[in-house]
């Protein structure tokens, strides 16, 4: 048996908490990833923007892709996935968050380090990573002991519900739209010894045609330094800022993107 780790946004908590808590899904880039996972295996469940441990589930099936809608209504990301088994899932007030003491101060990845920095945040890079056997359990005693008591932690319900439902304003009528988030903050360095993935050479190499044609170059916040680390340009045109007249949700949706060429 062993740990991985399951990152929900407040929306997919959301969705999962409605339907019948059966079933974890996960995007087809990370099938390898899924492969890995066994029967009996257990998913420690995190909530991004709030940061916080929110359940256990326990892995009941070899990974299998189904497309039928279940975190989405329509066009569901999320077509890998497993039958699972819910050990605990917290209420949204009883998440635990991470900056705790009883938490930060034992997780092998967060004592030491500052709470403010983003040195921890890199193994909340992607859905499936491997948690450390003793995080794992600690994780797991924690989260148990929090569903059957434990303690309610503030939450600004204005803040949350703009988290879980973004709109865009068009024309003819105002839709509901999501904003993928599997990540919990800028990641500011790539280790060396790390093996980088094929899409950020891909990355690298768009960017680097863009800036020898003269265009200004955006790259997604979370991949920047990595396609730096690639890029290797001197003085790239990279942007800050995309310099875009939409509403918040819209821009949020562009810059993950994985490369822009913007002219003027």
């Amino acid at each position: 048996m062993a740990y991985f780790l399951d990152l929900f946004s407040p929306e997919t908590y959301e969705a999962f908490s409605k339907s019948k808590r059966d079933t974890s899904g996960f995007r087809p880039r990370q099938e390898n990833m899924a492969k890995r996972i066994k029967p009996g295996d257990k998913l420690i469940c995190y909530m991004t923007r709030l940061s916080r441990w929110i359940g256990i589930l326990e892995v009941q099936s070899e990974c299998f892709t189904d497309s039928k809608p279940i975190f989405y209504p329509t066009n569901d990301p999320f077509v890998i996935r497993f039958k699972v088994k819910p050990l605990s899932w917290l209420p949204k007030e009883k998440c635990i968050p991470i900056r705790e003491d009883k938490v930060w101060k034992v997780l092998s990845f967060t004592k030491g380090t500052e709470r403010n920095s983003s040195q921890w945040t890199g193994k909340f890079r992607n859905s499936l990573n491997p948690i450390d056997e003793k995080d794992g359990q600690f994780l797991e005693k924690l989260i148990l002991e929090q569903s059957t008591g434990g303690v309610n932690y503030e939450i600004d319900e204005d803040e949350y519900e703009k988290y879980t439902t973004n709109k865009i304003h068009r024309l003819d009528k105002i839709i509901s739209v999501s904003v993928p988030k599997d990540i919990e903050q800028e990641i500011p360095t790539r280790p060396a010894q790390e093996e980088v993935r094929e899409s950020i050479k891909i990355q690298a190499l768009i960017a680097n045609i863009g800036a020898q044609m003269g265009l200004k170059i955006w790259l997604p916040r979370s991949d920047r330094n990595a396609v730096l680390g690639e890029w290797k340009s001197d003085s790239p045109p990279l942007l800050d800022i995309l310099p875009l007249n939409y509403d918040e949700t819209t821009i949020k949706t562009i810059e993950q993107i994985d490369v822009l060429w913007l002219r003027g």
